[in-house]
């Protein structure tokens, strides 16, 4: 059931799109490798995860936008969002070639990668986005978009500077290509999303963003190493 703030109109709905993308930085925060990864004190086994399965997500960026996109223009509704996803998925393309290189840098080859078992949370993040991509309501990935790139604007670029800062990390100033890449560009985009979002009233469509950026506020902490460098398991 929608509520009230959800169905209104303008930059307020966006307002609430805010309020679960800090949502998702705060729950980022509160995990214990996270918050690590971010404040530069991570090991290389618990960044070497992340990476890898980042990843495994971030590969698919491209073919879930474009054909949430094309999809969009197909149904004949929302144009200017279509050409959006469309837009993004352009932007997205080869960002998975940054992790390669920054995990090659680390000692992991492509075909470890290729082989590494992706986390429960990578299996339902792309599952969730391909299916609202292909079947349910497409407008809804840019929920995801969102709220990643919020994310992003956030906390990418600061951690790519305090893990070279601290360099715990053999060869991490090599290593850090992806996060410091989207903490410069994903800003701009934040922006540029939310002047465009703005203008949407649909309250159904509206309400597809909101559930997919919460969904995402929920799966994306369990990217993360569930474990703390002892091996123990990280408290509940």
């Amino acid at each position: 059931m929608q509520t009230q703030t959800e169905s209104q109109t303008g930059m307020q709905w966006v307002a609430v799109l805010d309020e679960e993308a800090r949502g998702l930085v705060a729950a980022v925060d509160a995990h214990p490798d996270a918050s690590r990864l971010f404040n530069g004190t991570i090991d290389a086994a618990g960044y070497i995860h992340y990476l890898i399965q980042t990843y495994h997500y971030a590969r698919w960026s491209t073919p879930i936008l474009g054909e949430a996109g094309e999809r969009l223009k197909r149904l004949g509704r929302h144009l200017e969002l279509a050409e959006l996803l469309i837009q993004k998925a352009g932007e997205e393309r080869g960002h998975e070639l940054w992790l390669l290189s920054d995990l090659k840098n680390l000692g992991c080859s492509q075909e470890q990668v290729e082989a590494a078992a992706r986390s429960p949370a990578v299996d339902a993040y792309t599952g969730w986005n391909f299916f609202t991509s292909r079947s349910g309501v497409p407008t809804a990935v840019l929920g995801t978009a969102y709220v990643l790139e919020y994310l992003s604007q956030t906390r990418a670029g600061v951690g790519a500077e305090r893990l070279q800062a601290v360099a715990s990390i053999p060869n991490i100033h090599k290593s850090v290509t992806f996060l410091r890449s989207h903490g410069a560009l994903d800003g701009d985009h934040v922006a540029e999303m939310a002047e465009i979002l703005g203008r949407l009233t649909d309250p159904e469509e509206q309400a597809a963003i909101l559930f997919s950026a919460r969904a995402t506020r929920s799966i994306y902490p369990g990217i993360f190493r569930q474990g703390d460098p002892s091996g123990l398991p990280l408290p509940k």
